[in-house]
């Protein structure tokens, strides 16, 4: 028959059609797309990778890191490991939610945050991953923040924090700071209060009730 060639720009790397082949008739060579590192931070080890200019990230390599941060933290005896999602909802995404305790969405006051927020907990629901919900600039259109209350409300999705609009975030950045050490008094006491309601809802804080779903 004709030989066949994958179009690399369309595919996610996720192997599916390999495995499922009856003839065994796709290859599927290796292809170096970037680094991975391990590398050390004042808060604790940290796995990360850099793509190389023009590659896209997979699902693949989120799996990979995954892999390695669960063995890093069996290793030091560390309770927690905290996985950054990218946005959307493909490979990467599916990915980076696989065996997680709880998925915390960071969404916007506009119709694109909304519109992806419900379609991230779809794939939440999907795969049965308790989520919950940080409203990022919430004051920037506060119409569309009580759009998004009302619907994780209206689906028992609880929205631990409204953050406002602050340039403290790039000043912290540039100053080489976490946002918590920097001089924003009321952006620090709401992700030190989301903080405490994620360790609950992701039941590393055993002295305390239950929230999910209230």
């Amino acid at each position: 028959g004709p030989f066949v060639v994958v179009n690399p720009y369309k595919c996610e790397g996720c192997k599916v059609c390999v495995h499922c082949c009856p003839e065994d008739a796709i290859s599927f060579p290796e292809k170096h797309c970037g680094e991975w590192y391990l590398s050390d931070t004042r808060f604790g080890p940290l796995v990360h990778a850099q793509l190389f200019p023009a590659e896209e990230n997979s699902g693949r390599l989120v799996a990979l890191l995954k892999k390695e941060a669960k063995a890093l933290a069996e290793q030091k005896g560390a309770p927690l490991i905290l996985s950054d999602g990218p946005p959307g909802i493909g490979c990467p995404v599916i990915s980076a939610l696989s065996g997680t305790d709880l998925a915390v969405i960071v969404t916007e006051p506009t119709p694109s945050g909304i519109h992806d927020l419900k379609r991230v907990l779809e794939l939440c629901e999907h795969f049965r991953i308790p989520a919950t919900v940080i409203i990022n600039k919430a004051d920037l259109n506060p119409d569309q923040a009580q759009t998004i209350e009302a619907f994780c409300g209206e689906h028992r999705y609880r929205v631990i924090a409204r953050l406002p609009h602050d340039a403290a975030m790039t000043e912290a950045m540039v100053a080489g700071k976490t946002v918590t050490e920097y001089q924003a008094e009321e952006l620090t006491t709401q992700i030190k209060t989301a903080w405490e309601e994620i360790k609950i809802l992701a039941g590393l804080d055993k002295s305390a009730p239950d929230f999910a779903g209230n």
